[in-house]
């Protein structure tokens, strides 16, 4: 009892909240990052969700599409790719060096090689416990008509398709678990927030820039948000976040671009 009480309300860390002038630097931080990184998919995600909604075909009858061709000729789509996954791992670099320019750092947010095996041992548990309860979450929801119908890739059957599809599923990972749980929780810790305040606004945030996928890829990111977010509050380790998330993306976008037409629920295009 006294373990599932620690998991539900965590002591809060010994962490001395910033104040005055260093407060307003703190939160004009975030608002700033939150506004060019995550937080403007957010926004964008809502108003995506809101032109579906306002649409007369029903959600479940739409099709959103996460990986598709950025250009016509195939060398320069690839280019395009690269590029696309080179801005998400800019994001996290950028969640790095504002925890080390606060005085921390990534092994301070447990981006580290202490524990590798261990890590990764629970970043299959995590995926485990993410990814197969998510997908009958979204089969659920798009057969109630709250979902849009999510194609994870339709890449074009290019030679480097698997790769790029393989960069592209860390780079999401990265820039989302650096920036949403490493930079955002230990940024709130410094205002003063309780772990549980400060774990509820990572998985809205979490949730909001995965509204274009309609209301259940809303809920079911912000449970993962709640999941991943307490996992890294309790351990300290943000390696098995970045496997976990990089290992489930792996699942969705390799097996789409291999299994479109082939599975019910995956339409080829």
């Amino acid at each position: 009892m006294s373990t599932l009480r620690a998991w539900l309300v965590p002591p809060q860390p010994e962490v001395e909240p910033v104040t005055g002038r260093e407060r307003r630097l703190v939160v004009t931080e975030i608002l700033v990052v939150a506004t060019v990184t995550l937080g403007l998919s957010g926004l964008r995600s809502l108003i995506s969700l809101l032109d579906s909604l306002a649409a007369p075909t029903p959600l479940a009858q739409r099709q959103v599409t996460i990986d598709r061709p950025l250009a016509t000729d195939a060398w320069v789509d690839l280019a395009a790719q690269l590029a696309s996954s080179l801005q998400l791992v800019a994001w996290g670099g950028l969640g790095l060096y504002l925890l080390l320019r606060a005085g921390s750092g990534p092994r301070a947010v447990g981006l580290d090689g202490r524990r590798p095996w261990r890590d990764l041992r629970a970043a299959c548990g995590l995926a485990a416990l993410i990814g197969i309860p998510g997908l009958a979450f979204y089969l659920v929801t798009r057969a109630i008509g709250i979902n849009l119908t999510v194609v994870p890739s339709v890449l074009d059957d290019h030679w480097w398709r698997v790769p790029a599809l393989l960069v592209s599923a860390f780079a999401n990972s990265w820039a989302e678990e650096v920036l949403v749980v490493g930079w955002l929780l230990s940024a709130l810790r410094r205002l003063g927030l309780t772990e549980n305040r400060s774990l509820l606004v990572a998985a809205v945030l979490r949730g909001s820039y995965h509204l274009y996928q309609g209301f259940g890829g809303g809920i079911g990111n912000l449970v993962m948000g709640l999941v991943f977010g307490r996992y890294w509050q309790r351990t300290g380790r943000l390696w098995p976040l970045v496997w976990a998330h990089t290992l489930i993306d792996v699942v969705a976008f390799v097996g789409s671009a291999l299994l479109a037409g082939r599975v019910s629920f995956l339409p080829s295009s």
